[in-house]
């Protein structure tokens, strides 16, 4: 990195004050970075960039690159990338992950990305081991290598074999481009500039997925001098990995259509309008969380109401959280109804909480913001005093479920009575319709889960007036 590219920041500066390079003298990282760097300030991509990092040697990427810089988890750069290249369409998206990243903990995440022919390039860094951890066996390493793990090397009937990486991904259809490409030597590198061009040449026009495998020496935990190290490559990789282009069908690739991020969930169910929302500042953000056991429904609750939200023009998020029991342990979701954009979909304050069991009631009661509401089946005994100007609503939801002929709808119920108490800010005929097509699959339950809607509401309503004053009485309580 002896010449300064305009790719790069000016100045390197770490955040201890040093100006001293994370990279160890004769490793591939720099060569490559700054290959990639030149060519997205030749083409005067920089403004429009996205470089992923990865967890490993190559980190701290940020400290380098002069464009959009997102550091990602371990293993998941290609996820985070996919997240990127369909949230943001029109930018260049890249990813940049080592072996022991891409190869090991984070494979399937390239592998599935690869086979959707998600819109980013990926730049494999294959040195044979996990180069920042100590040098140890990775998915990558050699027959016969050693390393920390293999001290007498590595033992294909006891580790496996290496993982051919491009051979893998080229077995499949959607990829428009993979390469293997070499930093050992300058005629190396020239070839790796052009694969490294190619592939942010296909981001650039919209193309679809490129991979580009670089073998890269290791001295530090090969044991070898800068010169050694270069050789290892060209004389032992290359006879395992070698070089060459094994998928390219970037002259029939046709310029993708942009994934557009569903914010409206009846359109993401292929359901109702599927308009997208329009931003309306006047209507009260609501932010909910219906909790229970597993089996009672309280995740399809959630569900029904966000898509009535969707229907109704509003944005909407739905955001489940449950254990790996799948009936019987503990279960909640979290909803958000806004007129504007939402900013998370997590709700650790909630305007309105409905708890369908006693140890949900007990846990997320006190979590409710004051002003709040908490609906809850008037079966559960309330045993706790509830936090000030938390309105506490015992509604009797399994008794009406049963009364009709329908057990297991108390869920139905729940959302009967927050239709009625005007809980959930949205027309009735959305919420009706949601509920309608949440039966899709079961078209006999439908007539049957009306009914305990309408029973519910109807018992409701003999509720609202007074609920209605007792949120009154409590806002003018809050008032100085």
């Amino acid at each position: 990195m002896n010449k300064q590219t305009t790719g790069f920041y000016e100045h390197f500066e770490r955040k201890d004050g040093s100006r001293t390079t994370t990279y160890c003298p004769g490793c591939g990282h720099g060569i490559i970075q700054k290959l990639i760097a030149e060519a997205i300030a030749d083409m005067g991509l920089q403004d429009r960039t996205v470089f992923v990092s990865p967890v490993g040697c190559a980190a701290f990427c940020y400290y380098y690159f002069d464009c959009g810089n997102v550091a990602a988890p371990h293993g998941r750069a290609s996820a985070v990338a996919t997240g990127l290249s369909r949230s943001l369409s029109d930018k260049v998206i890249i990813a940049y992950q080592g072996d022991g990243d891409l190869g090991a903990i984070g494979f399937n995440n390239a592998f599935q990305a690869a086979n959707r022919g998600e819109g980013f390039a990926c730049f494999f860094i294959n040195n044979s081991l996990y180069a920042m951890t100590g040098g140890q066996m990775a998915p990558t390493t050699m027959a016969g290598q050693r390393t920390t793990t293999t001290p007498y090397g590595r033992d294909v009937t006891r580790d496996g074999y290496p993982l051919h990486v491009c051979e893998v991904l080229a077995q499949l259809e959607a990829p428009t481009y993979i390469e293997r490409v070499s930093v050992a030597d300058t005629k190396r590198i020239m070839q790796a500039k052009k694969a490294v061009r190619k592939a942010i040449e296909i981001q650039r026009d919209g193309k679809g997925f490129a991979f580009i495998e670089v073998l890269s020496p290791c001295p530090t935990n090969w044991r070898m001098d800068p010169l050694k190290s270069a050789e290892f490559v060209t004389n032992e990789m290359e006879k395992t990995f070698p070089l060459g282009c094994f998928h390219d069908r970037t002259n029939d690739a046709m310029k993708r259509t942009p994934r557009r991020a569903t914010t409206n969930l009846a359109d993401l169910l292929g359901k109702g309008a599927g308009a997208e929302p329009i931003p309306d500042h006047t209507f009260r953000e609501r932010r909910m969380k219906f909790s229970g056991f597993g089996g009672q429904g309280v995740i399809s609750l959630g569900m029904v109401v966000a898509e009535a939200g969707g229907r109704s023009g509003r944005y909407v998020s739905w955001f489940p959280s449950y254990g790996p029991e799948q009936r019987g342990g503990a279960a909640s979701c979290s909803v958000v109804i806004s007129g504007t954009e939402i900013g998370s979909p997590a709700v650790d304050a909630p305007d309105v909480l409905v708890a369908m069991n006693r140890p949900s009631l007990e846990r997320f009661t006190p979590t409710v913001r004051r002003g709040g509401s908490v609906l809850y089946d008037s079966s559960i005994p309330l045993e706790f005093v509830p936090p000030p100007g938390v309105h506490m609503v015992p509604f009797p939801a399994g008794k009406i479920a049963s009364d009709n002929g329908v057990s297991k709808a108390a869920n139905t119920a729940f959302l009967g009575a927050l239709s009625a108490l005007e809980l959930l800010g949205l027309p009735e005929e959305d919420v009706v319709a949601a509920l309608t097509d949440s039966f899709a699959a079961k078209p006999k339950l439908i007539g049957k889960n009306i009914k305990v809607f309408e029973a519910a509401k109807e018992a409701a309503h003999s509720l609202a007036l007074s609920f209605k004053e007792d949120v009154t009485e409590k806002e003018g309580a809050a008032r100085p």
